[in-house]
């Protein structure tokens, strides 16, 4: 009997498609039950390779995704620590193989780091993310935008959300309900009190370019301390201080750390460091970038539309919660930690 005999009709597929497309001959194909955008599989080929392979909705944007995968391989060629994608026969990073887009990527080294980070790591992720961003600078802008209803979207339309949100729970049976009604209501007032405020002092006009868009803590990969791996670009045009700011305030470090501020102003002194070209300004107001774009997301409020499995899901939900701790905190300490942003001096007096 044949290896792909033993896989079931899934992995078969798959093996199918690395030797018809790529001139794989696969080992073994493990299914990898994660992603709400891509069916994924994890496969070590004849030769001992241990790649990576994404299957993707016939009905995916193949624009944007031809658009992630080359910004990617841009990356890589600039010596950032990306995985390389495989092209196929023809030399396509997305292949098109029974109705689908598929693509190929080597396994980076590393995993998705479940603690919350520490000051070092913070340091090293700062350095990455700020030579990404000096390198993508002189990347064509993407065709997709990052949106920025943190910055010009409707209070009234996510003070609505919020009721939304609920519905939707009550109609999932959520067994979390009571919990959410509390932190939904918290994210209502949050939302009328704290908006205008924190609008009031951003820059007027911030920088937009070509970015990753998607740099958070499951997408970085990480080994004995540094980064390994930087995978799943999105591609779009944003506003780098978001994307710092998203990084350094990651909800994960933020709701279970007391190192916490320290791990903001490491991250952000470690950016500038690699990327002085980014207005000093936009550096020192990451962080209230990064909580006003947590105050407009309802991500993982609920979870029965993704149909995840048990363990995606329950990650989702500790990330929302998490989440709703990391807005505290932020509102709480704002002011004292964009001081020491500004200084450029260590820990905030004061946080909590």
């Amino acid at each position: 009997m044949t290896v792909i005999e033993e896989m079931n009709w899934e992995d078969e597929m798959t093996a199918e498609v690395l030797a018809d497309r790529y001139g794989i001959e696969a080992e073994s194909v493990e299914q990898v039950p994660m992603g709400t955008d891509t069916v994924n599989w994890r496969v070590v080929t004849s030769s001992g390779q241990r790649l990576y392979v994404k299957e993707y909705p016939a009905s995916a944007d193949l624009e944007a995704a031809r658009a992630a995968w080359d910004m990617s391989e841009f990356c890589r060629a600039a010596r950032l620590p990306v995985p390389r994608v495989w092209p196929d026969r023809a030399g396509n990073l997305l292949s098109l193989a029974d109705g689908s887009p598929w693509a190929v990527v080597e396994e980076a080294p590393g995993k998705v780091s479940t603690s919350p980070m520490t000051v070092a790591l913070a340091e090293h992720t700062g350095m990455v993310l700020g030579r990404m961003h000096r390198v993508l600078a002189a990347y064509p802008l993407p065709r997709r935008r990052q949106h920025v209803r943190w910055r010009t979207g409707s209070v009234e339309d996510a003070v609505a959300k919020c009721d939304t949100v609920l519905d939707a729970a009550r109609r999932q049976q959520a067994d979390n309900l009571d919990r959410l009604r509390g932190q939904i209501a918290q994210r209502r007032e949050d939302l009328q009190a704290q908006v205008g405020r924190l609008r009031a002092h951003l820059p007027e006009d911030l920088v937009e370019q070509a970015l990753h868009a998607d740099f958070s803590r499951t997408n970085v990969l990480v080994q004995a301390g540094v980064v390994t791996g930087v995978i799943d670009f999105r591609a779009a045009r944003a506003v780098p201080a978001w994307e710092l700011g998203r990084a350094a305030c990651d909800p994960r470090t933020l709701a279970n750390s007391d190192q916490w501020a320290d791990c903001v102003l490491a991250m952000a002194a470690a950016y500038r460091s690699e990327n002085p070209t980014l207005p000093v300004a936009e550096v020192h107001n990451c962080a209230r970038i990064a909580l006003l774009y947590m105050l407009f997301s309802f991500y993982g409020a609920t979870t029965a539309e993704y149909d995840l499995p048990y363990e995606a899901e329950a990650d989702l939900q500790r990330y929302w919660s998490e989440r709703q701790r990391s807005i505290r905190r932020l509102i709480e300490n704002l002011a004292e930690l964009e001081d020491a942003l500004a200084a450029g001096t260590g820990r905030p007096r004061g946080t909590s």
